[in-house]
């Protein structure tokens, strides 16, 4: 487990928040289908929810706050309490193989920061490019999204959250974030 991959992911996409407007909300991101609102909601959600997992919550209790959190007045700030206790919860837990129940399935926590490192990075592209802006993420980030993804490339555009996995038009010689960015059917 990386603490400090996963704060470098939380990074990259704090600061593609901040660097969007409230006039942005309702704008769409390039994460097919979702607005930066909605996109907000699926980060924050995540990130409660997994907290929650890291604590002892069980499936039930977690899946209002996965799959339809609702913001209070503040959505910046409900953010930054969920990020910042987000650290703090993975930083609780000694043993990555302990394993916890969530929403998708029971899991290692190991298992689950990866998928939280790659969702907080990716988002942060979905974001940024969504807003206009060129987005470089952590190349240490990128490298570790694509060493835990890349063995399902195969197969990753049938899982129903990566689009349709690689459009098979991204030479092998291209940077790591475009191989990266195109496995997880992002274009």
């Amino acid at each position: 487990m990386s603490i400090a991959l996963l704060q470098s992911a939380i990074n990259s996409f704090s600061t593609e928040l901040e660097n969007s407007s409230d006039a942005d909300w309702a704008k769409a991101t390039k994460c097919d289908g979702w607005n930066v609102t909605e996109l907000l909601r699926h980060i924050v959600g995540g990130a409660v929810s997994c907290n929650m997992a890291l604590r002892g919550a069980k499936r039930d209790e977690l899946s209002p706050f996965f799959h339809n959190f609702e913001f209070s007045a503040d959505p910046r700030a409900d953010y930054a309490v969920a990020v910042t206790d987000h650290v703090t919860a993975f930083e609780a837990i000694a043993d990555p193989s302990t394993v916890v129940e969530h929403p998708m399935m029971d899991m290692p926590v190991g298992q689950l920061m990866m998928f939280r490192i790659c969702d907080f990075a990716l988002h942060a592209w979905d974001l940024g490019v969504g807003m206009g802006r060129e987005v470089v993420l952590d190349p240490a980030v990128v490298e570790f999204a694509w060493n835990s993804l890349s063995p399902m490339a195969p197969m990753i555009g049938n899982l129903g959250m990566f689009g349709e996995g690689p459009s098979g038009n991204v030479p092998e010689t291209a940077d790591l974030q475009a191989r990266l960015i195109d496995l997880t059917g992002r274009r």
